[in-house]
This record gives structure tokens, sequence and C-alpha cells, in this order.
């Protein structure tokens, strides 16, 4: 199989779709490995290492989707990629769908097969391409969160674990997925007075049992939160429907319950948001002020930290990439039904229910 490995060019993505090392598995298995011109380097990775590997290295992006049987990537294809995705084409990638309408109707109108990073599932029932940059999201969350509390970045001027004689920041974090697990995990590593909050008893009593004393846990409600906010420093956001839209736990006039300076990440931006009054930032402006609270949305959190987060990944997708290439995807997915919750869109055709029903559009089974 033709593999293709395009530039991300979403706003300061500086992540690839695979390492060197991942392309030289790929290149064994004897298939062919397409790499646009300085693909990896943002994440470190220049293309001597890629030819090293045995890709060819090729000069455009409009190359590399004309090449490729399958395109891998990172982030989904925007819209100047929208007529470069064609009929039969494989596109290997993070997607989040149910958020965004326009992207939905550009891929079932391109005929290509989506195979969406963030619903496939394995053998246990948990997303193994989300979890990697999930524990990434989780704690640069808070590194963020943490920066953004300072003065000159428009905060309150707190220091999360504070000092001798002065309280810690108070840091909520609403999720204890792998995202929110990982959130309150750094906090109290940095001696925040953290509480982890979910609609789930045992996961809350699983947090309460491992994490450190400096977290508590507290059932999500919205009575409950609304009795967190007044004295919280920074709220972590960071709920998740497998494939669906978040639903807004902080409204609009909640926000008016945190004091001036204090911070809000919604790490669940890419589904929507976790907040109602969220909107996606960027790494280059990230913040933006709702009744002088501080709100961060990026939508590509782990690409501030491409070296990392592109090893963690292709560290997970590479044997889904390696099914895929070696058997097609229709076998493959045969195969391994975890890997065929992973398809969302084939040849105009929505094949995941969330996704169809966040839209209003119609649903086609895959197995039809």
């Amino acid at each position: 199989m033709k593999i293709g490995i395009p530039k991300e060019i979403k706003n300061n993505e500086n992540r690839v779709g695979a390492t060197p090392a991942g392309v030289k598995e790929l290149v064994k298995h004897g298939h062919e490995v397409y790499v646009q011109h300085t693909a990896g380097e943002g994440s470190g990775f220049p293309d001597a290492e890629y030819e090293a590997a045995g890709a060819k290295i090729l000069p455009t992006i409009e190359d590399v989707y004309a090449t490729g049987d399958m395109i891998i990537k990172v982030k989904e294809p925007i819209e100047p990629e929208y007529k470069l995705c064609r009929k039969g084409q494989v596109l290997f990638t993070y997607f989040h769908f149910a958020s965004d309408r326009p992207l939905t109707e550009a891929m079932v109108e391109s005929g290509a097969i989506c195979i969406a990073y963030e619903t496939v599932r394995d053998r246990q029932g948990t997303l193994p391409l989300l979890i990697p940059m999930s524990e990434v999201a989780g704690r640069m969350s808070v590194q963020e969160g943490a920066r953004f509390l300072e003065k000159p970045q428009g905060g309150r001027g707190v220091l999360l674990g504070g000092v001798p004689g002065v309280r810690p920041a108070k840091v909520l974090v609403l999720g204890a997925g792998v995202v929110g697990r990982n959130a309150a995990l750094m906090a109290a590593g940095l001696g925040a007075d953290v509480t982890i909050c979910d609609i789930s008893l045992p996961v809350l009593r699983h947090c309460s049992e491992v994490m450190p004393k400096n977290v508590k846990t507290l059932y999500s409600s919205q009575h409950n939160i609304e009795q967190e906010l007044p004295d919280t420093d920074l709220v972590i956001g960071s709920v998740l429907i497998p494939g669906a839209k978040a639903p807004h736990l902080i409204t609009k006039d909640m926000v008016k319950l945190m004091r001036p300076g204090s911070v809000m990440v919604d790490v669940a931006i890419d589904q929507g948001g976790c907040f109602e009054t969220s909107h996606p930032t960027t790494h280059s402006e990230p913040t933006y002020l709702v009744d002088g609270v501080v709100q961060y949305a990026v939508a590509n959190i782990p690409g501030a930290v491409p070296f990392t987060s592109t090893l963690a990944l292709t560290n997970a997708t590479l044997p889904y990439a390696l099914r895929l290439a070696d058997l097609g995807w229709v076998e493959a997915c045969k195969k391994d039904p975890g890997l065929a919750d992973g398809v969302n869109v084939v040849d105009g055709k929505i094949t995941f229910k969330a996704v169809a029903e966040a839209f209003d559009m119609e649903y086609t089974p895959l197995k039809l």
C-alpha cells in the first residue's frame, strides 16, 4: 500500500502522523511511505531520518494526498485539505466530527473512508488511540492553567502550590477519565488543593484510593459544581462522550460565580467543549475573557509538546496502521471490531451513530 504522511497545517500544530521508527516498520512490511518535505521538523524529525527509514520525500501536500492510498495524520483535515481527499482513500487521524459540521459534510462529499482515532476501541472497551494524547492534554492543561493564573497573563496572580503560610490554589477537575486523572495528578504534584468530579461512584472510589491526599472527590452535579466555583482558581473541563458532542457542565451564568482572573481550561473543546462559553482558540491566541474569567480552549493542546506527543501517538497508532495497510481497511475491520468502531464515514455515508445524531443526518450502520 502507498501511505502518505502530510505536514500538518492547523495553527501551531507541530506533531506529525508517524515517527521515522514508525515509517521503518511500515516499509519493513512492504509498503511505500511518502512523507511531505519538512513534515516532521516541528517534532524534531528531519527529512533525512525519514529517508534513512525508507520513506520517499514529496515536495507538497498535494503530492502526498494524490499519491497515498492511506493518509496518516494527527489532526482532522481543514478546509484547504478538503478538496485533496478523494473517493476510496483511507484517512486515519483524529476527526472529532460531532463538533464540526463543515468537516463532516466535506468528508461525506469526498467519498473517503474516515477512520477516527478517537472512537477506536480495544478489547477492554477503552480508547487506545485517544489515551496517549489525553494523558498529554491532561498534564498540559494544568501547566497551561498555572501559566494563565499569572498576573502578566491576565490571571489572579496565584501560585498553584502556594508557599508556607499561604494557601495553595484550588483546582476543580470535571471528569475523572484519562484527561481528568492526569490533570488531577499534575495539579496535586504541584501542591494545589484539588477536587475531582464525576458521575460514576466506582470511578470516584478508585480515585479516592489511588490519588494523593490533596485530591478530594465530589459527585458531579450542577449544585455541587456551583458550590465549588466561587473559591476555585482553576477549572479543568475534561468530560468525554466518545464520538459525541460534550455536554455543557458550566453555563454562562455559572461563570459569573467565579472571581475575576480565575482560569477555565476546556480540554473537551475538540468535541464542542464542556463550558457554554467555550469556543476554539489556538496556541498563538490561546485565551479570551468572559466576565473577567480567563478562558483557554486550544483545540490541539498536545501540539505544544510535539516531540513527546508524536512519539506517544505513534506508539499507539502504529499497530493499527500496520493492520490497515497489510489487510486493507475492510478485512482489518472484520478481524477487529474495535477498529471497526473507528470507522465514522464511508463512501458518502455516516457510519457512526453519534455523529449522525449531532447534525440530524442519516446514519448507516457499517455492516450495511
